[in-house]
């Protein structure tokens, strides 16, 4: 599935009709939540249903398109469904209960509720009771390229820079790349972005911390003008919206990164191998929360997934214990403190700390059942398939068959890819 996207042009009532829109849509996903709460034995059906009940009961609900009512019952359905899995999993810790939305950035429609303009081909029209009626997209995208039938959801988004308008198109995106029968190793870190088995180091950009000083500036402008418990100023929004801006922008930059990285990486290599890293549990340690939720290591993560099951190539998650610790060479166990960079052990074998990581996690992946025969052997020093207990990490929803559209998250954006006549987005849902 591709997802193209596009700015819109509009008027200003027209913003302020989607705000409804959205607001609405949130409101029916609060409802069925609500609904789901209060009996017993409610599937995703039920909620499909509730939703007429919600229509006839309020009139701004019946104003939205059916099939957006919809779309905002399987968002609530997503999150309780989510919630199970995860009590199923036996997760340690919260399980995520479905909470109450209380801001939503986004309305989506299914195929109905809408229609393109074949003169133009550069508007969209939205013929619910809504009143957001003809808007203008921007962008140098041809969806005509595609059937209407393909098109399968059509979102409206709201964001810090401006309102957005996204196709959800389901093409098939596999893609034939030769092999190289090469594999991998990857040690992310804070010193480097990663470290790989090859000896290679990518540098760590620190969006976050480039940022920060102006962040900082923006948000002190922003708390000047603030007035508690009165009507906030045009000036506040002004500045707020400044500030949000420059947040969206920095993200944007962490994504995109992550995403080249990800290409880069699933295109020169058969097999990547990774740690199994517990983020959550890492963001603990006070000192060191901010870097490691700005390198984005989970975001990477999630894209040589994707890239991997599109090129076809191998992804494997193993464990992290004592990857830094053991010697690749003999297999020692050589304590280090965070602060050692440098690994030296006993048998004369002297290497950076996460590049001698990065041989370990290569080693735990080849000895993984399936992958010894093919990518490695113990007559080439890689321990034989029995010495590795296992590696771990769930199948994204992609590699099994899953339904894409089968629930209603929001959709991240691949980076624009030249075919044929007309420029593509990608996503992953």
């Amino acid at each position: 599935m591709i997802v193209i996207e596009y700015k819109i042009k509009a008027k200003q009532h027209q913003y302020l009709a989607i705000d409804e829109a959205i607001l609405t849509g949130q409101f029916v996903r609060n409802k069925a939540l609500r609904y789901w709460l209060d009996n017993k034995e409610v599937n995703k059906y039920d909620l499909n249903k509730y939703c007429r009940v919600i229509a006839k009961k309020y009139g701004f609900a019946n104003e939205l398109n059916s099939t957006a009512r919809q779309s905002s019952a399987e968002r609530a359905w997503s999150a309780i469904s989510r919630f199970f899995d995860n009590c199923k999993k036996q997760i340690k810790g919260k399980k995520g209960f479905p909470k109450f939305k209380k801001h939503s950035r986004s309305v989506e429609y299914k195929q109905s509720g809408w229609k393109l303009d074949e003169t133009t081909k550069k508007h969209i029209t939205f013929t619910d009771k809504k009143g957001i009626s003809r808007l203008k997209l921007v962008g140098s995208r041809d969806i005509y390229f595609y059937q209407p039938e393909e098109i399968k959801r059509v979102r409206l988004i709201r964001r810090a820079d401006g309102y957005y308008c996204q196709f959800c198109i389901s093409i098939e995106v596999k893609e034939n790349v030769e092999p190289t029968g090469k594999a991998i190793g990857l040690d992310v870190g804070l010193k480097y972005f990663y470290a790989d088995s090859t000896g290679h180091t990518e540098a760590n950009p620190r969006f976050y911390r480039q940022g920060e000083k102006r962040l900082n500036k923006l948000n002190r402008r922003k708390s000047r003008k603030f007035r508690k418990g009165q009507k906030q100023s045009k000036n506040y929004h002004k500045a707020r919206n400044r500030y949000a801006r420059l947040h969206l922008r920095i993200s944007r930059k962490r994504e995109e990164h992550a995403k080249r990285l990800a290409r880069t990486v699933c295109t020169s290599n058969d097999c990547i191998v990774y740690e199994d890293l517990q983020v959550k549990n890492l963001v603990r340690n006070s000192r060191l929360s901010k870097s490691i939720s700005d390198a984005g290591w989970t975001q990477f993560r999630r894209w040589v997934e994707y890239f991997g099951w599109k090129m076809g190539k191998i992804t494997i998650a193993v464990p992290p214990q004592y990857t830094s610790q053991d010697c690749p060479a003999c297999g020692k166990r050589v304590k280090k403190s965070l602060s050692t960079r440098t690994h030296v052990c006993s048998c004369g074998y002297t290497e950076d700390r996460d590049v001698a990581a990065s041989l370990n996690i290569l080693k735990k992946g080849l000895c993984t059942v399936g992958h010894t025969g093919i990518y490695g052997s113990p007559a080439d020093g890689f321990p034989s398939a029995g010495n590795c207990r296992y590696a771990t990490g769930d199948l994204p929803s992609w590699s099994v068959g899953v339904n894409l559209l089968a629930n209603g998250e929001s959709v991240n954006v691949e980076s624009p890819t030249k075919m044929k006549d007309e420029t593509i987005v990608e996503s992953i849902i």
